[in-house]
């Protein structure tokens, strides 16, 4: 297992959870709620298999909290992403600051001497 596929499939991971929580509202006039859910559900369930088999597989190359790190910073700049791209949500200056600086946060909890 290479060090880089590990954090690969975690952003995966976090993509696919960021479209199963915010992706549905791109169609809340169309979709009732069931059918939403329905959709959230469907990529929930290869998301969270993602998520376990990196985990898995990255133990040992990667710390717990590295892995955890790379998992739940990479979904909040993905929430950001699919809030901007998907929604056409407006970001404010100080917003796309904060999430650069959680990129940021990723490179140095991974950083190793």
């Amino acid at each position: 297992m290479t060090p880089v596929f590990v954090p690969f499939v975690l952003v995966l991971s976090a993509v696919m959870m960021s479209l199963a929580w915010l992706g549905h509202l791109r169609y809340r006039e169309e979709w009732s709620f069931w059918v939403a859910l329905g959709v959230s559900w469907t990529l929930v369930l290869p998301e969270y298999v993602l998520n376990t088999w990196a985990t898995r597989a990255g133990h040992g190359i990667f710390s717990g909290s590295q892995m955890a790190a790379i998992h739940l910073a990479s979904g909040v700049v993905c929430v950001a992403f699919v809030s901007r791209f998907v929604l056409k949500e407006t970001m404010t200056v100080l917003q796309m600051l904060g999430f650069g600086l959680m990129g940021l946060s990723i490179v140095l909890i991974m950083w190793e001497r």
